[in-house]
């Protein structure tokens, strides 16, 4: 498949173009991790019942369940992801990922326990740190903050420590 490659200085303008508009209009930098919270409170609502979300220790202080511009944000990311991959044609449904597979193996269970046990980790440390890779890691840098700089380079160098431990058997692919 001939993937179409975005050009980064491109994607990068707009993602700033983004965050300036956003502080204008929402008075609030991009992130996600806020608007994944806030949503599973609103989700969980009808579910427990508001009495039991609004006692919520985390809910009722951190991250009050609402849909809002967090929320919104979310669900933009995901349908922007979509219509970028659709546009480019790189499209595809896949459970179990070639490098995945020749590392790990074959098993779609196991993909998935990791992607979510990694996800609620990433998130779980994300609202821990009040912040995520979008709300630290671009809005952080861009407003010059040492946190936003220190989550920053810490991210990356653990992601490639990571991948490093992960994928060391697979070549330069």
């Amino acid at each position: 498949m001939n993937k179409y490659r975005w050009n980064p200085y491109l994607v990068g303008a707009l993602i700033g173009v983004l965050s300036i508009v956003t502080f204008a209009l929402a008075d609030k930098p991009i992130g996600m991790s806020t608007g994944v919270a806030q949503a599973s409170g609103a989700c969980a609502m009808p579910i427990l019942g508001t009495d039991a979300v609004a006692a919520n220790a985390y809910w009722s202080k951190k991250a009050v369940p609402k849909w809002d511009y967090g929320s919104l944000f979310v669900a933009g990311t995901f349908l922007g992801a979509l219509i970028s991959a659709l546009v480019s044609k790189s499209f595809r449904f896949e459970l179990v990922p070639e490098v995945w597979r020749r590392q790990v193996g074959p098993s779609v269970a196991k993909r998935m326990i990791a992607a979510f046990i990694g996800g609620a980790v990433l998130l779980y440390g994300a609202r821990l740190a009040d912040g995520c890779t979008s709300g630290h890691g671009i809005s952080g840098t861009m407003q010059l903050a040492v946190s936003g700089w220190t989550f920053f380079l810490v991210m990356f160098a653990t992601g490639v420590l990571t991948t490093r431990l992960l994928y060391r058997s697979t070549s330069n692919n």
